[in-house]
Protein backbone atom coordinates (compact mmCIF):
# COMPACT_ATOMS: atom_id res chain seq x y z
CA UNK A 1 0.00 0.00 0.00
CA UNK A 2 1.03 3.87 -1.44
CA UNK A 3 1.41 5.84 1.74
CA UNK A 4 0.07 9.47 1.08
CA UNK A 5 3.24 10.71 0.02
CA UNK A 6 4.35 8.27 -2.56
CA UNK A 7 0.35 9.43 -4.59
CA UNK A 8 0.99 12.58 -4.48
CA UNK A 9 4.66 12.04 -5.78
CA UNK A 10 3.46 10.16 -8.69
CA UNK A 11 0.63 12.96 -9.53
CA UNK A 12 2.91 15.81 -9.47
CA UNK A 13 4.96 13.50 -11.92
CA UNK A 14 2.12 12.98 -14.38
CA UNK A 15 1.13 16.80 -14.50
CA UNK A 16 5.02 17.80 -14.55
CA UNK A 17 7.31 15.32 -15.19
CA UNK A 18 11.09 16.04 -13.95
CA UNK A 19 13.48 17.22 -16.38
CA UNK A 20 16.62 14.79 -16.69
CA UNK A 21 19.58 16.74 -17.97
CA UNK A 22 22.52 15.36 -19.81
CA UNK A 23 26.20 16.26 -18.32
CA UNK A 24 26.41 18.85 -21.53
CA UNK A 25 23.16 20.33 -20.38
CA UNK A 26 24.24 20.45 -17.10
CA UNK A 27 27.58 22.25 -18.28
CA UNK A 28 25.46 24.27 -20.53
CA UNK A 29 23.51 25.65 -17.25
CA UNK A 30 26.68 26.03 -15.64
CA UNK A 31 28.78 28.29 -18.06
CA UNK A 32 25.56 30.50 -17.94
CA UNK A 33 25.38 30.46 -14.50
CA UNK A 34 29.16 31.42 -14.13
CA UNK A 35 28.83 34.26 -16.75
CA UNK A 36 26.23 35.97 -14.43
CA UNK A 37 27.81 35.12 -11.57
CA UNK A 38 31.21 36.78 -13.66
CA UNK A 39 28.63 39.74 -13.94
CA UNK A 40 27.26 40.27 -10.74
CA UNK A 41 30.75 40.44 -9.29
CA UNK A 42 31.82 43.34 -11.59
CA UNK A 43 28.58 45.04 -11.12
CA UNK A 44 29.81 44.81 -6.63
CA UNK A 45 33.16 46.07 -7.59
CA UNK A 46 31.83 48.80 -9.75
CA UNK A 47 29.58 50.34 -7.38
CA UNK A 48 31.41 49.26 -4.03
CA UNK A 49 34.14 51.14 -5.26
CA UNK A 50 31.69 54.57 -6.00
CA UNK A 51 29.66 53.68 -2.48
CA UNK A 52 33.50 54.12 -1.11
CA UNK A 53 34.41 57.11 -3.09
CA UNK A 54 31.11 58.56 -2.03
CA UNK A 55 31.68 57.52 1.75
CA UNK A 56 35.40 59.41 2.07
CA UNK A 57 33.39 62.45 0.19
CA UNK A 58 30.56 62.16 2.93
CA UNK A 59 27.76 62.20 -0.35
CA UNK A 60 25.37 60.52 2.03
CA UNK A 61 22.55 61.08 -0.86
CA UNK A 62 24.72 59.61 -3.08
CA UNK A 63 25.87 56.61 -0.39
CA UNK A 64 21.86 55.68 -0.65
CA UNK A 65 21.15 55.88 -4.38
CA UNK A 66 24.62 53.46 -5.09
CA UNK A 67 23.56 50.80 -2.29
CA UNK A 68 19.88 51.10 -4.14
CA UNK A 69 21.48 50.67 -7.49
CA UNK A 70 23.32 47.98 -6.33
CA UNK A 71 20.46 45.69 -4.87
CA UNK A 72 18.58 46.58 -7.93
CA UNK A 73 21.50 45.83 -10.50
CA UNK A 74 22.02 42.60 -8.59
CA UNK A 75 18.92 41.37 -8.29
CA UNK A 76 18.40 42.30 -11.92
CA UNK A 77 20.90 39.92 -12.95
CA UNK A 78 20.10 36.70 -10.58
CA UNK A 79 16.58 36.91 -12.21
CA UNK A 80 17.87 37.64 -15.73
CA UNK A 81 20.03 34.33 -15.36
CA UNK A 82 17.03 32.49 -13.90
CA UNK A 83 15.26 33.67 -17.15
CA UNK A 84 17.80 32.44 -19.40
CA UNK A 85 18.22 29.12 -17.64
CA UNK A 86 14.50 28.56 -18.11
CA UNK A 87 14.43 29.16 -21.28
CA UNK A 88 17.42 26.80 -22.05
CA UNK A 89 15.59 24.19 -19.85
CA UNK A 90 12.67 25.08 -22.37
CA UNK A 91 15.16 24.22 -25.34
CA UNK A 92 16.22 21.09 -23.54
CA UNK A 93 12.85 19.49 -23.21
CA UNK A 94 12.14 20.29 -26.49
CA UNK A 95 15.04 18.19 -28.32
Amino acid sequence: MKSAYELAMERLQKTSPSLSLTDEQKKELAELDSKYQAKIAEKELFLNEQIQKAQAEDKVEDIDSLQKQLVSEVRRLHEECEAAKEKLRNEFTRQ
